[in-house]
Order: C-alpha cells, then structure tokens, then sequence
C-alpha cells in the first residue's frame, strides 16, 4: 500500500551555500523518502544533479497520481471517492497502470487484486494502528474486492468502480512503474541502481561488464542478512515476503499480503519471493502473484512468461528456483530443491 505523507521542510537560502554547493561535484547517490517508502538512486561517479533532481521530480509526480491518501489528493482517491456514482477523468499513466493491475488480476485468477483497497484499510498493516478485524467486517470487506468491477475507458479516459465503497490500492505494482520510469529518464544502458524501498532496478552492468550481485534477504534474519545472491544485468529484482511489513498478536505473524479468498494474510508455506524481469512493473506484480498462488502454481505461472525467473523461500527453509534463476544459495541452514529438468522448455 502507499502512503503519501508529507514532511515540513525548512528552506534556508545562504548565498554562501548556495556557490559552495554549485562548486562541488555531483553526488554519487541520492535518498529521499517518497512514494511512501525510502527511495535511493545511484549512478556512481557520472551522475549529475540535474538527472537526480529529474528522478526524484518523476517519483514525486507519480506520488500525486497514484498514492491512497483518503482525501482528494491525487487522481487514484478521484477513483475511489467516485466509487458507485461516476467515471473519473485520470491521466493515461495511472490507465496504463491500471489495465497492467487488471491483466495480473485476470493471469492469476483474482490472487492479485487492484481493488483489495476495502480489505487492506480494514487490516490497517503498515499503518500505525493494525488489528484483526472481525470476521463479519472480513466478510463485508471482501464481497467489495473483484477487479471485474474496474472499467477502464480510454476513449473517454476515465475509470470507474462499479459498487459503492470499493476503493483501488495500487501498493502492489505503482513502485515497479516509478521504476521503470526512472530508466525511461536516465536510458537502460548506462550503470544505475534505483531502490525503491527493496524494488531493485540495476540498469547496465557493472565495471569490466559484470553482473550486478543483488542479495536476496534471508526472511528470518535482519535486515542485511542474505540468503543468497542474484547476478544480474538490466534487470528488476523485487521481493515481497511475510517479514516485510506485519503485526503480532497471540504469538501469530500476521503480514500485509491478504487473501482475496478468505480476506486474512497469505498462508501457504512461504517466507517470501523474489522475481527477476526486465521491468520492474512485472517483477512488482509478480512478487505478490506468486506469493498469494504459492510456491506450485507461482512456480508455474513463472516458467509460462519470457524472461522472468523466481526465487521462493519456504517456512521449511527450502529454496525453490525456476529454471533459469541466476541464484546462489549462500545462507547457512538452506538448502536448494533440484530443478526439474522437464521446467526448461520455454
């Protein structure tokens, strides 16, 4: 889910500064918190200012079109706050954004939701007040959920929520699209990392044409800790897992990946998983498909697409891979299920 929250800032202008700062060199990476996350992007030694200060403009604006606020702030709560009553007239980037949601929402049979927005407020996960709702709230929450109910008008350029309190949350894929469009404005082929908060996007390769080595967290370790190791070039590496954003009651984990079949966090045996894609809007996507189908139908739907591969972490401490993962298992206490060989045959 994203949140937009807004930070006061005071602006002090020193003439002095002002020339120091224009004096130095460009940083080699820039952080900023937006998108409801904290966003790093490096481009090492050949950065400049101007193409940060595009970036995090691009990410901003992004925020303004497809952030839930619960107001009227931004052209995805134009949508919601319509919700029963009328189209809204939205830019093409969140059409775009929406019609992606959609085809996810119809490849996987409903396990990826756009309008899983009633239930995701209901839980509260990442908010400051969390809690189990009832299972009379659930159940009134989830009869709200159906993408079915999301038109998409591009000749008029509007969308609309058929039912009155059906709202749309876009958590799940508005990350991989900022992403993607950091790439649209610094090209493909020069080295760049851009994290928006744990979604990777490693454009280029490394010095002496290297992979990139992108470090799969270890579900059950701090932050930092790594199970495993993905080499990579321009490509997207998103996770989501159990361990990511949760609350705690009664000596039970419960996680922000809900359910569209029974409205409570997933269960199914998974600690987390990693997609590997060219755009990180598919590897957003992807991540919470796979996790919601768990690990024999994610495994399956992955092996189905080009150029998409997976990594998932079982509460086992099983490491499944499709078939072309570019992993290396490197934590302690893993272990690796072989590759059937009959999965190569994309």
């Amino acid at each position: 889910m994203l949140y937009l929250r807004f930070m006061n800032r005071a602006v002090v202008s020193l003439i002095l500064a002002v020339l120091c700062v224009s004096c130095a060199p460009p940083p080699p990476s820039r952080m900023e918190f937006v998108l409801g996350t904290l966003c790093s992007v490096n481009l090492f030694e050949r950065g400049t200012a101007a193409e940060y200060d595009a970036v995090f403009a691009r990410f901003r604006e992004i925020q303004g079109i497809m952030a839930f606020t619960g107001a009227e702030d931004t052209d995805l709560d134009l949508i919601n706050l319509n919700a029963g009553l009328r189209p809204a007239a939205v830019p093409g980037e969140l059409l775009d954004v929406l019609e992606q949601a959609r085809r996810y929402a119809e490849l996987s049979g409903g396990a990826f939701d756009p309008t899983i927005g009633p239930l995701v407020r209901l839980w509260g996960i990442g908010g400051e007040s969390p809690r189990i709702p009832g299972a009379a709230e659930i159940e009134k929450a989830l009869d709200l959920v159906d993408w079915r109910d999301l038109v998409i008008d591009r000749a008029a350029g509007t969308a609309f929520l058929r039912r009155r309190g059906q709202s749309l949350d876009l958590g799940a894929i508005a990350k991989g699209y900022a992403a993607d469009q950091a790439a649209v404005i610094l090209g493909r082929d020069r080295p760049a990392i851009i994290d928006l908060g744990g979604n990777i996007l490693a454009l280029g390769e490394r010095q002496g044409r290297e992979n990139w080595r992108i470090g799969v967290q270890d579900p059950l370790e701090d932050r930092g800790n790594y199970l495993g190791v993905l080499g990579v070039k321009n490509k997207s590496v998103v996770t989501s897992g159990n361990y990511e954003r949760y609350f705690e009651e009664g000596g039970l984990r419960y996680h922000h990946i809900l359910s569209t079949d029974d409205g409570y966090p997933v269960r199914n045996g998974l600690l987390s998983v990693t997609i590997v894609a060219d755009r990180s809007i598919d590897a957003d996507a992807l991540s919470t498909v796979c996790f919601a189908l768990g690990p024999e139908e994610g495994l399956a739907l992955v092996e189905a697409l080009p150029n998409t591969e997976a990594v998932f972490v079982r509460e086992d401490r099983v490491v499944i891979l499709s078939s072309g993962a570019p992993f290396t298992l490197t934590g302690e206490g893993y272990s690796l299920m072989p590759t059937s060989s009959s999965s190569n045959t994309r």
